[in-house]
C-alpha cells in the first residue's frame, strides 16, 4: 500500500517533468534547426558566406603549412605565442583563427567549424558572428597570457612559463564560443551541454593551455549571451554610475548699452464731424466801436 502511495505521488511530478522536457526539446529544435533552415531557404547560399570562408581558410593554411617555406610564412602571419609581445599577438590573432592547431586533426574539425559559423550567421548575422568569434578567441589568448604571467600555483590558476612557447592557433575557441553563445541566446540546453560541458570536462581531464582557453571562451560567451538585448539597460546603468554635476550659478554677462529710443508720438485721436467743422471767425468790430462819445466842449 505504501509503494502504491509513493507511485501516486511520483506520477504527477514525472508527468510535469516529461512535459517540461518535451517543450524544451521542441523549442530547441525550432530555435537551432528549423529557424536557420528557413533563413537558408530565404537567403540561399549567400547566408553561408562566413562558413565557407572559415572552412576554406583553414584548408588553405593547412596546405601551405605542409611546405617548409609555407610553414614559416604561416607562423609569421598567424602564429600566436604567449611569449611574444602583446602588440604582435593582437596583430596575428585574426589570422590565427584560420591556422589549424598542431595537436588537432584538421579534417575532423572542419565539420564543427562549418556548422558553428553557418548556424551563427543564419541566426545572428555576419557582423555579430565575427564579433563573437573574435571576442571569445581574444579573451582566451589574453587570459592565457595572464595565467602564464602569474606562474604555477594560485590554486591551479597559473600556468608554467613553458606554456608561453606553445603555438596557440586554431578556430576551436571561436567554435566553442559561437556554440555557447547560440545556446544561451536561443535557450538550447542540449547544445550547451554538448559544447560547453564537453569543454569543461576537457579542461579538467587534460589541464593544458588549449583546455584553459576553451574554458575561458565558454565563460566569455556565456557573459555575452546574458548581456544580449540589454543595451538600453546597460546604458541606464552606466549613466547612473557616472557622477552627476549640479549646475552652479552662471556668471552674468555684461549687458551691451542700448541705443536711446526716440520718444513715442502721442496717438492722434480721430476727429468727429462736429469737431472738424470750421468755427467762424469773430466779426471785426465797427470802427467806431470802443470809442467814447465826444462832448460839446471837444467839438
Amino acid at each position: 500500500m505504501t509503494a502504491e502511495r509513493h507511485l501516486d505521488r511520483l506520477r504527477p511530478a514525472a508527468a510535469r517533468l516529461a512535459r517540461f522536457t518535451g517543450r524544451t526539446l521542441r523549442g530547441e529544435w525550432h530555435a537551432i534547426v528549423v529557424d536557420p533552415v528557413r533563413q537558408l531557404a530565404r537567403r540561399g547560399l549567400s547566408g553561408l558566406l562566413l562558413a565557407f570562408v572559415a572552412a576554406f581558410g583553414v584548408i588553405f593554411f593547412h596546405d601551405i603549412a605542409q611546405h617548409p617555406t609555407g610553414a614559416v610564412w604561416v607562423t609569421r602571419l598567424g602564429g600566436v605565442k604567449a611569449d611574444l609581445p602583446l602588440w604582435l599577438s593582437l596583430l596575428r590573432t585574426p589570422v590565427s583563427l584560420y591556422v589549424p592547431a598542431l595537436d588537432l586533426p584538421v579534417w575532423a574539425g572542419i565539420t564543427q567549424l562549418f556548422l558553428a559559423f553557418a548556424l551563427a550567421e543564419l541566426t545572428l548575422g555576419r557582423s555579430r558572428t565575427l564579433a563573437i568569434a573574435y571576442a571569445t578567441t581574444l579573451a582566451g589568448t589574453l587570459v592565457a597570457r595572464l595565467m602564464i604571467a602569474i606562474g604555477p600555483g594560485w590554486s591551479g590558476l597559473g600556468l608554467p612559463a613553458a606554456c608561453g612557447q606553445v603555438l596557440d592557433t586554431g578556430p576551436s575557441a571561436a567554435v566553442v564560443g559561437l556554440f555557447t553563445y547560440l545556446s544561451v541566446v536561443r535557450r538550447a540546453p542540449v547544445v550547451f551541454t554538448l559544447t560547453g560541458g564537453s569543454m569543461v570536462w576537457e579542461s579538467i581531464a587534460v589541464p593544458n593551455l588549449a583546455g584553459r582557453e576553451h574554458l575561458i571562451a565558454v565563460g566569455s560567451a556565456v557573459v555575452l549571451g546574458l548581456l544580449h538585448g540589454r543595451r538600453s539597460q546597460l546604458r541606464a546603468l552606466g549613466r547612473s554610475l557616472l557622477p552627476t554635476r549640479t549646475p552652479g550659478p552662471s556668471p552674468t554677462a555684461p549687458t551691451a548699452p542700448t541705443a536711446p529710443t526716440a520718444p513715442k508720438a502721442s496717438p492722434v485721436l480721430p476727429m468727429t464731424a462736429s469737431a472738424s467743422a470750421t468755427v467762424p471767425a469773430p466779426a471785426s468790430p465797427h470802427p467806431t466801436a470802443g470809442r467814447t462819445p465826444m462832448t460839446s466842449l471837444e467839438r
